[in-house]
């Protein structure tokens, strides 16, 4: 049984085309410009692609959300889809601190909220760390829970995820324009590794500075593991075109923390725009 609550969310959020498909979750895709080409993140471009084509390029690709017409689309799909229910949209974004997406969402919903009532959410969040609470959200759904529970669920994912990451570089995400409050590293890493966080607003933060990638993978252990503890918790690993890492991370994680189900994600064109090859990052929420 299945409930009255849709799922939809951006291509930022970087869940596995397995779990998207499993849980019925619409993703509307933004768009990468590399050169003279404009890709739609995820369909005409793969995270694969993409990297191979950074490496060649001499100017960094640049990003765009998605327009309103194209949120309408598919929240009308939906409508279209299950026009026999009274159902209700959950629409969970990238953090508006990071891109205009929740505003072409929001506008969007307004255009349509004669026919559906869309909820568009800022997840103050990015890439799995977005995905996580999607995902949860949508098995929810798919075994008939109310909008209510929904919502009360969403509310908890919101308060219980987090998100730490490593970059090998920060000179995209300071020519990008993301880097935040991070900012205040640059110039000063010499062979530092910076472990790097979200804040509530869904900025991107330094959390501390590591020398070397083994003391920065120990930083995060002692971080989950004040947070979380004992408490059972979902976690993913993404990497930006680095598949051992990322699975060397996921089995270092899984050593110290109460995991329920573990996820290894691709950090596709738009976030990898944004971080470059090499990133990793552990998203964990509580089951």
């Amino acid at each position: 049984m299945t409930s009255n609550v849709k799922i939809v969310t951006d291509s930022t959020a970087d869940i596995p085309s397995d779990l998207l498909k499993k849980y019925d979750i619409s993703v509307v895709p933004l768009k990468v410009i590399m050169g003279n080409e404009t890709f739609q993140d995820g369909v005409t471009l793969t995270s694969e692609e993409f990297y191979e084509k950074q490496e060649s390029m001499d100017q960094l690709p640049t990003t765009s959300q998605p327009a309103p017409y194209e949120f309408e689309t598919v929240y009308r799909r939906i409508v279209e889809k299950h026009k026999e229910e009274n159902i209700k949209i959950l629409s969970l974004h990238i953090s508006s601190k990071l891109s205009g997406t929740l505003q072409s969402a929001a506008l969007a919903a307004e255009q349509v909220e004669d026919e559906v009532h869309v909820e568009v959410v800022d997840s103050k969040r990015a890439s799995y760390a977005l995905g996580i609470i999607v995902v949860e959200l949508a098995k929810m759904a798919q075994e008939g829970a109310s909008a209510e529970a929904c919502h009360e669920r969403l509310t908890q994912l919101l308060n219980d995820t987090t998100v730490y990451f490593l970059v090998d570089t920060l000179e995209f995400l300071q020519k990008n324009g993301r880097i935040g409050r991070a900012s205040a590293l640059i110039g000063s890493l010499l062979k530092m590794k910076p472990v790097l966080g979200l804040t509530e607003e869904g900025e991107v933060c330094p959390v501390q500075k590591a020398r070397g990638k083994k003391r920065a993978l120990h930083i995060i252990k002692n971080a989950l593991q004040e947070q979380y503890g004992d408490a059972p918790v979902h976690i993913g690993v993404s990497h930006a075109g680095s598949l051992n890492s990322g699975e060397e991370m996921l089995e270092e994680v899984s050593t110290y923390l109460n995991i329920q189900t573990t996820t290894l994600t691709d950090i596709g064109a738009v976030i990898g725009s944004h971080t470059g090859r090499g990133t990793l990052a552990v998203s964990v929420t509580k089951a």
